[in-house]
């Protein structure tokens, strides 16, 4: 039987991995060191009892965390800096924005930001609106930084690695829901290249579009309608910014039809982006509207009932698929 492991252990390993290949890696971030219980969430359990200082609990100023990992990353350091909660990262945006992002264009490329955010988010769990917000559209529309978000064990080790060994600033997030999700452990040192999609699924209907929560979903919708004989195409972005437009525009010139999903809120979200790309290049190829999948334009409600409500579900996912499958009239 093959070796599994959890979300929670996979970037666990990816951390370990690239502190021990690389001596120039560093953590940082609120009660990250073993003293403090290894993290809130234990991702960093056991390694600053196994790296010492190079494993840094910070006071809790998330500006401080990512300025010093910023000006470690300055002096030939490769920073990992832990902000607890996306939403969080709102206090560090100056940082992150004007300075980690935009240094490379500043210095004339004299000067590189070699750092790794790591935060978690998501919906479901009762956290609130001010613990609960997917914000990777704020910094997919900044220059100079990489988004990433893995929807599979095995993918959050390469990916995480990746980004570890980017000469460029990576926002690196966790979703909250699936962090006890077990799935195949991958190989030692496993690297995934960033800005590369995944075809997890030929299929030659319909292309389903999406990046880690909702992978979940269609891992469980596109088996179920290919028994009825709707072939669904799944294509995993893994990296959000830079977008894999060629991998989208292949898949969806093939079977004609896109549906785009994501946590996050409706408007003004990847899905947009990403359906503007398919109907600028395959207009006059499309079969069907490009439709969007997304949780609602409100604040993540903290009531149980109201969350549910407030998030985007497998069904809406499914009842997309099927929409744009419908016969429609000639144009």
């Amino acid at each position: 039987m093959s070796e599994t492991m959890t979300f929670t252990q996979a970037y666990n390993r990816a951390l370990d991995e690239a502190m021990a290949a690389d001596s120039s890696v560093l953590l940082l971030g609120e009660d990250i060191g073993d003293k403090e219980g290894g993290g809130t969430f234990k991702v960093t359990a056991g390694l600053s009892t196994k790296y010492g200082e190079r494993v840094r609990t910070t006071p809790i100023s998330e500006q401080a965390i990512i300025g010093a990992a910023i000006g470690a990353s300055l002096a030939g350091m490769k920073p990992v800096a832990e902000i607890m909660l996306m939403n969080f990262i709102t206090v560090a945006m100056d940082m992150i924005v004007n300075h980690a992002a935009k240094l490379r264009f500043m210095s004339g490329g004299q000067t590189s930001v070699p750092i790794t955010i790591r935060t978690r988010t998501g919906a479901g769990i009762g956290a609130g609106g001010q613990h609960s917000d997917m914000l990777e559209a704020w910094f997919c529309h900044t220059a100079g930084i990489k988004v990433v978000v893995p929807s599979t064990p095995a993918d959050a080790v390469g990916l995480l690695r990746a980004c570890i060994e980017d000469p460029d600033p990576c926002l690196f997030i966790e979703d909250a829901l699936t962090r006890t999700v077990k799935g195949p452990a991958p190989v030692a040192n496993h690297r995934l290249p960033l800005g590369k999609a995944h075809v997890e699924r030929e299929g030659s209907d319909v292309t389903f579009i999406s990046y880690g929560r909702p992978m979940q979903d269609i891992r469980k919708i596109a088996p179920r309608l290919a028994e009825e004989g709707i072939s669904v195409e799944v294509i995993d972005l893994r990296t959000v910014s830079p977008l894999d437009t060629d991998t989208i525009l292949a898949s969806v010139a093939k079977t004609g039809r896109a549906v785009i999903a994501h946590e996050a809120v409706r408007s003004f979200g990847v899905g947009a982006e990403v359906a503007a790309r398919i109907q600028e290049h395959l207009y006059a190829e499309l079969k069907a509207p490009v439709l969007r999948v997304a949780s609602k334009d409100v604040a993540v409600p903290f009531s149980r009932v109201l969350e549910q409500e407030f998030l985007y579900k497998g069904s809406d996912i499914e009842a997309a698929i099927r929409q744009t499958l419908e016969p429609r009239a000639p144009r």
